[in-house]
């Protein structure tokens, strides 16, 4: 519609100052020849919108100009600009996130660049029981990633007892219902389950990080890191009756797919060489080490000496 195409042309002027008429043709996906009617109707509508010619000329706006979208806080805006792009609605996505943006201080826009939602790649790579995460500690840890500002938490690490830590955050990541705080600490990566954080605190002064970030980059990086830390990855095949078993043991499920035979094939990730067998182990003949040979080989090795443990003649 051309009123939503008019109030997208006056957000891109407001938004990135002054373009030609080529780029705003390219962004709003029409002629130039449409940019130019457009531009016309809304000078004709008391727009101060203006052109300057020449080498860098285009089209702008009066400084101080402003439009005004009612109804969203920062919060609700900057909740929708953290939406995932999908469904084929990248164009309409991207004309709504120009209004949405356009409720945000200009000082504040480029926060969205902290949070990811939905990346490709997980830790964990398995969708588990939604995980509850503590609202107040929440609330500062997000205003800490928002204000660039160092934050303390008390963090409940798997099979430690929880303890305060000091970090400068990065930004928050989701994926597949669990959150994720990226940081560093004392200068080294970290990142953090947020459903561990158990209390927060921001602190006064101001966190140690770039001033902009790549996030999608920084979690792939991470993701890499954290698979490649000492963890060893098996195929293994095993009956759909107990692929959940699987899945509730390995660190993370890689790749899956379908055998002719009707059993289940899949690239898993565990700690080690013996949490790998120890897994491995409980599913019994339901499932198969396929590789590495190291674990095949221990998995005989053990069912072996069972069997002579409890073969005949040594009751």
């Amino acid at each position: 519609m051309r009123a939503d195409r008019l109030v997208s042309l006056v957000l891109l002027l407001r938004q990135r100052g002054r373009l030609t008429a080529e780029v705003l043709a390219r962004e709003l996906e029409v002629s130039t020849r449409t940019v130019l009617r457009d531009i016309d109707a809304l000078s004709a509508a008391g727009v101060p919108v203006y052109a300057e010619r020449g080498r860098h000329g285009g089209f702008a706006l009066l400084p101080g100009f402003r439009t005004e979208l009612t109804g969203l806080n920062h919060d609700e805006a900057l909740a929708l600009l953290t939406t995932g792009r999908a469904f084929g609605l990248g164009p309409a996505r991207a004309s709504a996130m120009r209004k949405v943006a356009d409720a945000l201080p200009e000082a504040q826009v480029a926060t969205a660049a902290r949070f990811l939602v939905e990346p490709e790649t997980d830790l964990l790579s398995r969708r588990p029981v939604t995980e509850e995460v503590d609202h107040p500690a929440m609330l500062e840890v997000r205003r800490a990633v928002l204000a660039g500002r160092r934050l303390r938490i008390r963090y409940a690490a798997a099979g430690q007892e929880p303890r305060w830590r000091t970090v400068d955050p990065i930004g928050l990541v989701t994926v597949r219902d669990r959150g994720y705080l990226l940081a560093t600490r004392a200068g080294a990566d970290r990142t953090y389950r947020l459903s561990r954080i158990l209390a927060a605190q921001e602190l006064p002064e101001p966190a140690e990080r770039p001033d902009e970030v790549d996030l999608d980059r920084l979690w792939r990086q991470r993701c890499a890191a954290f698979l490649a830390d000492g963890h060893l990855t098996a195929r293994v095949r095993v009956r759909p009756a107990r692929r959940e078993d699987l899945l509730s043991t390995a660190v993370a499920v890689r790749a899956e797919e379908p055998e002719e035979s009707g059993w289940l094939r899949f690239e898993v990730t565990y700690q080690d060489a013996w949490h790998a067998e120890w897994a491995l182990w409980q599913l019994g003949t339901d499932a198969e080490a396929l590789a590495p040979e190291s674990v095949r080989a221990a998995l005989r090795d053990r069912a072996t000496a069972i069997a002579t443990r409890y073969g005949a003649g040594n009751a």
